[in-house]
């Protein structure tokens, strides 16, 4: 390892990715089920063709919002990701992929929240989390 490159910075960078992420999916999930409201999102995905659409709206929206919500605390993080790498795909196979890679419509943003979201499965949440707190709660009082 070089003088960049610690356990602690490698979490600590993953931390940063991991809140980052988080804001962005509180914010867009916040913006469907505060703004919009379930059933405007609702009536968007009918008019692109989503099957279920009320369906999809809520579980898109629960899973952005709280999804997110995890994120940015460090809490449950690896599962967290899940729900949110899968809209991200749903995203960008149903919506994005036909107006390209570029924005403003096209896939390139979903793709990295997406990769994004892939990686904090592998990692973890980081240092700066409830998720590494908690586990070193664990292993302090089975010390």
């Amino acid at each position: 390892m070089t003088l960049f490159e610690t356990p602690r910075t490698i979490g600590w960078g993953i931390a940063l990715i991991r809140i980052m992420v988080g804001i962005v999916f509180v914010m867009h999930g916040g913006q469907k089920l505060f703004i919009y409201g379930v059933s405007g999102v609702a009536s968007s995905m009918e008019q692109m063709g989503m099957p279920v659409p009320m369906v999809s709206a809520v579980l898109a929206s629960f899973a952005e919002f709280f999804g997110g919500l995890f994120m940015l605390l460090g809490l449950f993080a690896r599962i967290a990701a899940i729900p949110l790498a899968f809209v991200m795909f749903v995203a960008i196979t149903t919506v994005h992929i036909s107006q390209g890679f570029f924005l403003p419509g096209g896939f390139e943003y979903a793709l990295t929240l997406l990769i994004t979201n892939i990686g904090l499965i592998l990692t973890g949440a980081g240092e700066l989390s409830l998720d590494h707190y908690i586990a070193h709660r664990r292993v302090l009082r089975h010390a």
